[in-house]
């Protein structure tokens, strides 16, 4: 697969799945999480156990409590929103979102974060041409997964979920994180790259009419984030790498 990066202002990288292998980790919380609300919910909806497939329809890519509250609406949960200052053990979707945070530092602190071989091969290749780089990431916890992967010095921006709740921006599958980490590059949408493997994040790029979206597939499916609005399809970064090898 051939890009040539030097027609880019800015390149724009999610975090999640796309540098750090981390969705396991956020996998795992959603899954944790969830299947422990479920279990003890005695209210009205579907209780049914909590799926991969919940994760890739509801949840991938969306700020944490956009993928509490649009899980609980599929299954029919109605919950008080609550504020993002509850407690975990609330039952209220900032409630659920903050438990689910809670469950993934866990994880974070225990186990680390190693990024994939093939991402840093390109984060290298952009450096060495001198392509700004930035992270457009939902996690509020992007700035730590960056550290404890020892890449965080690689990139101009880091437009995490906090950052984006502090703006004001809306949340992918709306374009705006991305929009104003481009700006924070001195790009525009048209010079810049979107690299995404989720659903919602290739739909915000589609959405900004950015230079070129590339999905990459760590699960969702190439058809599926081609019809999401992908224009390139990749399993691993290293293919976007001149000699570089998936």
């Amino acid at each position: 697969m051939t890009v040539t990066w030097q027609d880019y202002d800015a390149v724009l990288f999610d975090l999640d799945g796309v540098i750090t292998p981390t969705a396991e980790v956020h996998m795992r919380a959603w899954s944790d999480m969830f299947n422990a609300f479920l279990g003890s919910w005695e209210g009205d909806g579907d209780t049914a156990p909590y799926t991969d497939a919940d994760y890739f329809a509801h949840v991938d890519g969306k700020p944490r409590y956009d993928g509490v509250r649009d899980f609980l609406v599929s299954r029919g949960i109605g919950l008080p929103e609550g504020s993002p200052d509850d407690p975990p053990e609330a039952d209220t979707v900032c409630g659920l979102g903050n438990r689910k945070n809670d469950a993934f530092n866990v994880v974070l602190a225990r186990d680390g974060v190693v990024a994939y071989p093939g991402s840093v091969l390109l984060l290298d290749h952009l450096d060495g041409i001198g392509v700004p780089m930035g992270v457009v990431s939902s996690s509020a916890n992007a700035p730590a997964v960056l550290e404890a992967a020892g890449l965080l010095d690689r990139f101009r921006t880091v437009v995490s979920g906090r950052v984006a709740n502090e703006l004001g921006l809306a949340g992918k599958p709306a374009p705006d994180t991305f929009l104003h980490a481009a700006r924070e590059l001195d790009g525009t949408a048209e010079r810049s790259v979107v690299l995404e493997d989720a659903v919602s994040g290739v739909r915000a790029g589609a959405a900004g009419h950015f230079g070129l979206v590339v999905g990459v597939d760590r699960g969702a499916g190439a058809d599926v984030l081609r019809e999401a609005g992908a224009g390139v399809v990749v399993a691993d970064l290293a293919e976007l790498v001149p000699g570089g090898a998936a």
